[in-house]
């Protein structure tokens, strides 16, 4: 994604005329916040698809168990009260000192969840906390909330999906904090709950926050973003974005097209 958004924005920021943009936009700022919230959009996203996928795992066994969608090692996971009827239940997904994972990233630490019951349950509520959690080098905090709301029209499971003081932290100290509101519906994988890789699902919303060097960005979900997990990526759907004093930037995953400034450009992954 860094390469996809940094090299288009500045060519295009860049090259804007003073009166194209508002006074006091730092072009190079606004560029590396977006960067920036791709990395911090895909840990969240990231956190919710394996906090779901351990939920579900422990369905068939709430002693310890090993995710079976890693290469060498696997995160252990305990359930507590260890029991198929008894909730609320904490499941801890404890990655120990570092696991290499299916999708290539090496997650190390704890994520806790406490949950109200089991994760295809309507009504169900699954809170996220973590326990010096680590995506790669980026260290996680915040709470991650998701509450089953049912099956939609189409027979698909939706939940709601919140995301409160998210704040990732880089390896040399920078921190980027991020927030969300949305609903995500499970257009795909349902019907194998303990493989997670093939899983799609639709994501729409609001996203914010603030990057390392102070810039707010706030993100709107014109249409629904379509996501696959392997191989890692969005298949279509809009993104509007507004970064500092930039507004209205869209991003096309449809068309893969950007438009800034009303000027449209191709981008590739």
């Amino acid at each position: 994604m860094k390469k996809m958004f940094a090299p288009i924005l500045a060519l295009i920021l860049l090259g804007c005329q003073e009166n194209e943009l508002k006074p006091n936009t730092d072009s190079e700022s606004a560029i590396e916040a977006l960067v920036e919230y791709t990395v911090v959009n895909k840990v969240f996203q990231d956190v919710g698809n394996n906090s779901g996928d351990a939920i579900l795992e422990s369905e068939t066994n709430t002693s310890t168990a090993k995710l079976s969608h890693t290469k060498n090692e696997a995160p252990i996971i305990t359930v507590d009260p260890s029991d198929f009827t008894t909730f609320p239940k904490t499941i801890t997904i404890d990655y120990q000192s570092g696991v290499l994972c299916k999708d290539g990233i090496t997650r190390k630490g704890k994520a806790i969840i406490v949950s109200s019951d089991w994760y295809g349950k309507e009504g169900s509520e699954h809170t996220t906390t973590f326990d010096n959690y680590y995506h790669e080098d980026f260290k996680v905090e915040g709470t991650h909330y998701v509450k089953n709301l049912g099956k939609n029209q189409d027979d698909n499971l939706e939940y709601s999906v919140s995301i409160q003081n998210g704040k990732i932290t880089t390896k040399t100290g920078a921190t980027i904090n991020y927030v969300e509101n949305g609903t995500r519906t499970w257009i795909a994988g349902a019907d194998t709950p303990l493989n997670i890789w093939d899983d799609e699902y639709m994501l729409d919303g609001t996203q914010s926050g603030i990057s390392s060097k102070g810039v707010e960005y706030s993100m709107t979900v014109e249409e629904p973003l379509h996501f696959v997990l392997l191989p890692r990526g969005i298949e279509s759907g809009i993104l509007d974005i507004d970064i500092a004093n930039i507004s209205d930037i869209k991003l096309n995953y449809t068309t893969s097209t950007i438009t800034i400034l009303g000027k449209s450009f191709p981008f590739g992954n």
